[in-house]
């Protein structure tokens, strides 16, 4: 039988890299570690996080944009595990930083287009990106607000699909560098569910950042069905000038009301 494609180059050679170390992956997806003279060990995707993710990016056999590639090709072996993605962002802010930039933004914005939903990537830009005052904006501005201009009804499917996967996780970045593209998707009908749910999120995150009068009037736009949960709510604490659920955490549970029940 003809082995699946990897979904990424990437992937291959995060493969190749495990391979050199002993761990090999079976036909039923099961991880298998082998010392010489030794039976094989099965091995979770939790043993491999927490015995590569921090190794990646101190293996001197291979240079900075590979320890990038392998880092990322981690991410799709190994799934949304914090001790995978969060060594990229470590490494990024450590003595041996930046990483390589064209490597490693293309190789997000590849797999945010791509199916299925990336769910490591995500994490690791909400998380470790997104949620860090040092590399908020320039994250934001690689994975999607320098292609805001982009963002129009009928869009290629993937660029569609990254820019939803973005806004949806966005909460945290700056306002005024993630307006524009919030703007230029609230243009797109199809868009407007992963809009209102930034906007959302970009009040609700603990690190969450929003400007409450362009926030209103961005989600006095959207064309949503009344009903939809939070909404009232939503355009309640905007309207009074609030910026954080955190910062007033009263305005929101006196927008909701009480709950059911």
């Amino acid at each position: 039988m003809t082995p699946e494609p990897e979904p990424h180059p990437e992937t291959a050679l995060a493969r190749s890299w495990l391979a050199e170390d002993g761990l090999t992956q079976d036909a039923d997806g099961v991880w298998w570690y082998a010392e010489p003279d030794a039976p094989p060990e099965a091995m979770s995707a939790d043993d491999i996080a927490q015995t590569y993710g921090f190794l990646v990016f101190d293996d001197e056999r291979i240079g900075p944009a590979d320890r990038v590639r392998v880092a990322l090709g981690l991410m799709d072996l190994v799934g949304s595990h914090v001790l995978v993605h969060r060594p990229i962002h470590t490494a990024h802010l450590g003595p041996a930083g930046p990483l390589p930039a064209e490597v490693l933004w293309d190789g997000y914005r590849r797999r945010l287009e791509a199916e299925p939903e990336p769910e490591a990537v995500i994490a690791s830009l909400w998380l470790d990106w997104f949620e860090h005052g040092l590399t908020s904006g320039t994250a934001f501005t690689e994975v999607l607000g320098r292609d805001a201009g982009r963002i129009r009804t009928g869009a290629p499917a993937g660029f569609l699909r990254r820019t939803r996967r973005v806004l949806e996780c966005s909460g945290p970045a700056p306002w005024a560098v993630k307006e524009p593209a919030y703007r230029a998707a609230a243009a797109v009908p199809e868009l407007h569910p992963a809009v209102f749910r930034a906007l959302r999120d970009s009040y609700h995150d603990l690190f969450g950042q929003l400007e409450p009068p362009s926030a209103l009037a961005l989600l006095d736009t959207l064309d949503l069905p009344p009903d939809t949960e939070h909404l009232a709510a939503l355009r309640t604490v905007l309207r009074a000038g609030h910026a954080n659920h955190y910062r007033s955490p009263d305005a929101w549970r006196q927008a909701a009301g009480p709950r059911p029940g």
